[in-house]
């Protein structure tokens, strides 16, 4: 998250900090626009295998969670609706390509971010059946493989997304005992 702007983006005017809605907000008193400042939003896709029952991992090249295997995800332009950027993120980091028709939301995490704030990440799931490609460690990944649940236990993961990845291959891998598609919850 970028620092808080000093001057308002509409007229000019330098910003001063006003009480607003329980908080300490940047505040234009001319023209009276209000700087919130909101969780910057990302979206991926994982793709799974169901023989055997696996998950795409990507491994991150740079923050947040440098050096760890995550599902290749990252921030949307601001244009683009989230199932647009994760088919996009998922093309620019692992090569493979998906139709946004054919993602199913799956979970959203609230991330701390690369530079202060947070991150909301929404997260998708796809089955490999869906995808094109052969997997290629594209940009922001040093590598991508599938990971089986047995491996999860001791792969360097990226913080709090264990359980996300177990539900997608949960989701995709059995969707016999949650009805057609699966749940995401």
């Amino acid at each position: 998250m970028t620092a808080a702007p000093a001057y308002c983006p509409h007229c000019g005017t330098v910003l001063v900090e006003r009480q607003r809605e329980g908080r300490s907000r940047r505040f234009c008193p001319d023209c009276e626009w209000v700087v919130y400042r909101n969780p910057d939003p990302a979206a991926g896709v994982l793709v799974v295998r169901d023989d055997p029952p696996s998950v795409l991992l990507v491994k991150r090249t740079g923050p947040p969670a440098a050096g760890a295997w995550s599902l290749p995800a990252g921030y949307l332009e601001w244009d683009e609706p989230a199932p647009e950027g994760a088919v996009r993120e998922l093309r620019e980091e692992t090569g493979l390509g998906v139709d946004a028709a054919d993602i199913s939301l799956l979970a959203t995490r609230l991330r701390p971010g690369a530079n202060g704030g947070y991150t909301l990440v929404v997260v998708y799931v796809t089955s490999a059946d869906a995808v094109s490609g052969t997997p290629t460690a594209g940009s922001d990944a040093a590598a991508v493989r599938y990971f089986e649940p047995e491996e999860l236990e001791s792969a360097h993961l990226e913080p709090e997304y264990r359980s996300v990845f177990d539900d997608a291959i949960e989701t995709v891998a059995s969707p016999n005992d949650q009805g057609a598609g699966g749940s995401p919850s």
